[in-house]
């Protein structure tokens, strides 16, 4: 128009009423999607594993269990995920065929988590009608990258959050935690958010890393069950850590959201605002703990956590001492004694002969040192439990190979691959 054109023949659009949105990633912001798509008449499916049902139902969203049960019927799909070993690359070359032909592809969450070659060649070829990409694997993005020259393409420089509201929402909030804190001494938006401080918050570090190893062990146990949303998470702690309930619920939640929220987002500030967002109730059980750990010198500086989901439940305890070294001592009825670090290996099996000397060797061969292994049993010759703590950190696909090649063992009934947070 600028330039004296006229070309309405040639700009025909396409309306957002009756499309289908598929979502990946239902937190806080793709649940503020949900809502404006609904206001725009759009159909809203979403896929997120790690959300609980009832999230699902209060933002009027039809969930999947399945990434590709989302492709097969999304019109336009956004991604808003963080970018961790799951999600990079989540959607790549297949995802992509999957898409009904002329879909569009939105990514705003970060960049790797769509794949840009794949992205690139299936522009070029039609399938996908356009995209829209704020983020990159690169920033800023290479001049002769080939998203620059592709054809229905939206490009923006990580703007995001490039708002005249949103710079001053940033202003406003920084100086009304400045102004509680000094006028009334309110300090929940500050990192002594559970008023932990000095001496105390000193003593109880090894918990706090504690509480959210549990947590990590038991959110990683409930998918080897198949259950990938967590919808309770209690926690139980010795005399020892009665002032520090707070800060234990936020611990042990950011272990259930670790994989889920991106790192530098979650913290003992937000973990238990983020999780109830999610649909996760949370609670601190008074004494429950007594019930877990007979030796009375361990009994004051325990603590146990318990996650559920649906119908399964599953509980892990430690003892968290600050002048030694913090023990997991219990994972659902087994009792074992080893110290959380590094990559934590779970594994059930039958107990009989010979199943110690195969593990061994399967980690031997693929190159993976032990340093402590704990066998549990209830019964001779009955279920047992085995938890191996090994050198490193196993992710994404190293631990996806290494608890296949375990899961084939003779004996073995399940394997759990948990990277932990801290040693």
């Amino acid at each position: 128009m600028h330039s004296g054109r006229w070309n309405r023949a040639q700009l025909l659009g396409r309306e957002l009423r009756g499309q289908t949105l598929g979502i990946v990633g239902l937190g806080r912001i793709g649940g503020e999607v949900a809502t404006r798509a609904h206001a725009f008449g759009m159909k809203v499916v979403a896929y997120d594993p790690y959300i609980a049902d009832a999230r699902c139902h209060s933002l009027r969203t039809e969930r999947v269990n399945q990434l590709e049960e989302l492709l097969d019927v999304s019109t336009i799909v956004t991604v808003h995920t963080p970018l961790t070993s799951e999600t990079r690359g989540l959607i790549g070359r297949s995802a992509l065929a999957r898409l009904p032909a002329g879909a569009v592809v939105v990514n705003m969450a970060r960049g790797g988590i769509v794949d840009e070659t794949a992205l690139a060649e299936a522009l070029a070829s039609g399938h996908v009608a356009g995209a829209v990409l704020d983020v990159f694997t690169t920033e800023p993005l290479p001049n002769d990258h080939p998203l620059r020259s592709a054809a229905n393409l939206v490009l923006t420089p990580h703007i995001g959050a490039s708002t005249i509201e949103a710079q001053r929402s940033v202003a406003v909030d920084v100086c009304r935690a400045v102004r509680d804190a000094l006028l009334r001494g309110e300090l929940s938006r500050s990192i002594n958010a559970a008023g932990i401080a000095g001496d105390q918050w000193r003593d109880v570090q090894p918990a706090l890393t504690l509480a959210t190893q549990l947590a990590a062990v038991g959110r990683a146990l409930l998918a080897t069950q198949g259950a990938r949303a967590v919808d309770r998470l209690d926690v139980s702690a010795g005399d020892a850590f009665a002032g520090a309930r707070d800060a234990l619920l936020a611990a042990s939640a950011i272990g259930v959201l670790n994989a889920v929220v991106a790192g530098e987002r979650l913290n003992l500030i937000n973990a238990r605002a983020l999780a109830v967002a999610r649909g996760m109730a949370l609670a601190f059980t008074d004494g429950a703990v007594e019930q877990l750990i007979e030796a009375e010198s361990g009994r004051s500086h325990s603590l146990s956590v318990r996650l559920a989901s649906g119908i399964r439940d599953v509980m892990v305890a430690g003892v968290a001492h600050p002048a030694a070294t913090p023990r997991l001592t219990r994972i659902g009825e087994f009792h074992v004694d080893v110290h959380p670090r590094g990559t934590l290996l779970i594994l059930t099996n039958h107990d009989v002969p010979g199943v110690i000397g195969r593990v061994g060797t399967a980690l031997g061969k693929a190159g993976v040192n032990i340093a402590e292994y704990h066998q549990a049993r209830l019964a001779q010759g009955g279920d047992a439990l085995a938890a191996v703590t090994v050198d490193g950190r196993l992710e994404g696909a190293a631990a996806d190979d290494l608890r296949r090649s375990l899961e084939a063992l003779p004996d073995v009934r399940s394997a759990t691959v948990v990277s932990l947070l801290a040693d």
